[in-house]
């Protein structure tokens, strides 16, 4: 039949072709035996190759979750990034165990020890891991968009430059850090370490903490996130952007000659064999002898000049002299995780766009820092975990106590509530943060200025929400049945407080953006018109009179901004002046 005549040719075919084979196969066993290697070679660098992909695709898994941290529910997120970590961790080789028992003798009385073996030695990365790498992933990419020309402080131009002809890795080092904590400066408004604003009364707290007690009421994510803190906290927001900028930095202490125990004073950053100190209760630099560049702590501890130049006669008296700062400890800002190996080797495994640190070797840290003359020791730094109790404590009093429960939910509903305001306005500021001001074109994702201004209802329609139904429904207010007209009211200006707020925090991040975006005209705007209007009073008012002062330095308006930082009565007077001062000096030389 017809159709047994192909099968018939193809049988002869493979016939001839399984002979060719086996002729090949006799050459290869006779002479070609090397080939053999070479295909074993080719099949173990194909399989390294597959399991590299499959690893890079659980990579990438968790930083799309991590770029999306604040859309998704939290929970969910953090079980797919924990699974995803273990299947990519699964075909590693596991680290060898460093014994860093000595290390964590300063959390020894905070947490007990079978937490403390689990978040450092556990092997495996869980849920509770997740707020860490939130914290390494935003704090890399804020250092990402900052580390940039437009963020260098005028100030300290001719400074740079002449250290940059001693050591451009030096001077490209110390410039990175000096971005860094400009931008802390502006972006972190300055709050006193004992809060000014009133409070409920104290709630039972642990390990002897303080309600409201400096450095811990927040933690450094919280900070950065709502823009706003004291100078421990702005300490550990400049440290996390340092340390993802490979830049080692450190929280300097003095001791006490009475009890030993620490008073933070301000940042050590180490780039050569020198520190360069860095005050955040001031917010600036540490001026350098005669007031030229960045201090070093050889120059703090040799030069009495150093620090009696950060008093203001007649207005402040810094507390500190040469004789204090002779010997220091160097605090680490890290919690357990950062020490663990699994964080070690998930950051052997990130590059490129992925790169971010999420693991400190506190051991290399501390030799390169305790070699640095008036380093008396380095140690744990106990504000990190004593900030996660305090979150803690306040999250049990609140469901304890209803009257402690509104004001520990209301501080930051504009933010952190579940109503449809307050997710946009996590959004935009999470795009802020990122860098993301304006819309995305490749996925038409809004950016944080768009996001910003949907938060800046007219005042007419904020005064209209007490009897207009649909703009109720809009903003998640319903009455219910039997509920009395007195109470309603109250629920309705409520919400219209958090609304004006809400707008006025957004109209004031908005203008930091504009400055960030070298719009500095626009900037002036922004913070003159509209955040400093007295009509429209807001807790954002000294820290956008000091962005405006800032801003005017950008614009050549020198006396504008020297006006604007000696302003009576703001949180951080003291450092204004001093900037004041600083800039004044520059202006003189360069004229």
């Amino acid at each position: 039949m017809n159709f047994v005549a192909p099968m018939a040719g193809i049988s002869r075919l493979t016939h001839n072709a399984t002979t060719a084979t086996l002729v090949l196969l006799v050459i290869s066993i006779a002479g070609c035996a090397d080939d053999s290697e070479k295909v074993r070679r080719i099949r173990n660098q194909r399989q390294v190759t597959m399991q590299t992909q499959t690893q890079q695709d659980h990579v990438g898994e968790v930083f799309s979750l991590l770029s999306r941290l604040v859309e998704l529910n939290p929970d969910e997120a953090q079980r797919q990034i924990a699974y995803h970590l273990n299947r990519w961790s699964e075909e590693r080789p596991a680290l060898e165990v460093t014994d860093l028992t000595e290390w964590l003798t300063p959390i020894k009385g905070l947490l007990d020890d079978a937490v403390i073996e689990d978040r450092v030695n556990r092997t495996t990365f869980t849920r509770s891991d997740v707020n860490h790498l939130r914290d390494s992933y935003l704090f890399s990419r804020i250092a990402d968009w900052v580390n940039n020309p437009s963020s260098d402080d005028p100030v300290l131009f001719d400074w740079f430059a002449d250290l940059e002809k001693k050591s451009s890795a030096d001077a490209n080092k110390l410039r990175t850090a000096t971005r860094l904590f400009d931008w802390t400066v502006r972006n972190v408004a300055y709050e006193p370490n004992v809060p000014q604003y009133p409070g409920p009364p104290a709630p039972p707290m642990s390990l002897g903490m303080e309600f409201q007690g400096a450095g811990y009421r927040q933690t450094d994510y919280q900070t950065v996130w709502r823009g706003t803190g004291d100078s421990l906290q702005r300490s550990g927001v400049f440290v996390q952007l340092c340390r993802q900028a490979g830049v080692p930095a450190v929280v300097l202490a003095i001791p006490s000659t009475e009890d030993g125990t620490l008073a933070p004073w301000c940042i050590g950053v180490l780039v050569g064999e020198q520190i360069y100190l860095f005050e955040p209760e001031l917010g600036t630099f540490v001026p350098g002898p005669n007031q030229t560049g960045i201090a070093t702590l050889a120059d703090a501890r040799g030069d009495a000049s150093v620090l009696r130049r950060l008093n203001v006669p007649g207005f402040f008296d810094y507390p500190l002299s040469k004789e204090d700062v002779q010997q220091c400890v160097a605090l680490l800002n890290v919690v357990p995780e950062a020490i663990s190996p699994r964080m070690k080797l998930l950051q052997s495994g990130l590059a490129g766009d992925r790169r971010m640190v999420t693991h400190v070797d506190v051991q290399a840290m501390s030799e390169s820092i305790d070699a640095v003359s008036g380093i008396s020791g380095v140690r744990l730094w106990d504000v990190p975990v004593l900030a996660e109790t305090y979150a803690t404590d306040l999250a049990t009093a609140a469901m304890r106590d209803p009257i402690f429960l509104f004001w520990y939910q209301s501080r930051w509903a504009i933010l952190e509530s579940e109503v449809d305001s307050a997710r946009q306005l996590s959004l935009g500021r999470w795009n802020h943060l990122m860098g993301k001001f304006d819309k995305n074109t490749e996925d038409d994702s809004k950016g944080a200025r768009v996001l910003y201004l949907a938060q800046r209802a007219p005042e007419f329609e904020i005064a209209d929400l007490r009897i207009d139904v649909d703009l109720q429904k809009a903003y998640g207010i319903r009455r219910e049945l039997g509920t009395a007209s007195e109470l309603y009211d109250r629920q309705v200006q409520q919400v219209q407080n958090l609304m004006r707020q809400g707008k006025r925090t957004a109209t004031y991040w908005i203008s930091l953006i504009q400055y960030d975006d070298t719009r500095y005209d626009t900037a002036k705007n922004w913070f003159a018109s509209r955040v400093l209007d007295e009509t429209q009073p807001s807790m954002w008012v000294p820290a956008a009179r000091y962005n405006l002062a800032r801003t005017e330095e950008r614009l050549g308006n020198i006396d504008g901004a020297i006006e604007l930082y000696k302003t009576v009565g703001d949180p951080q007077e003291h450092g204004n002046r001093i900037r004041a001062r600083l800039i004044a000096k520059s202006d003189d030389e360069t004229e």
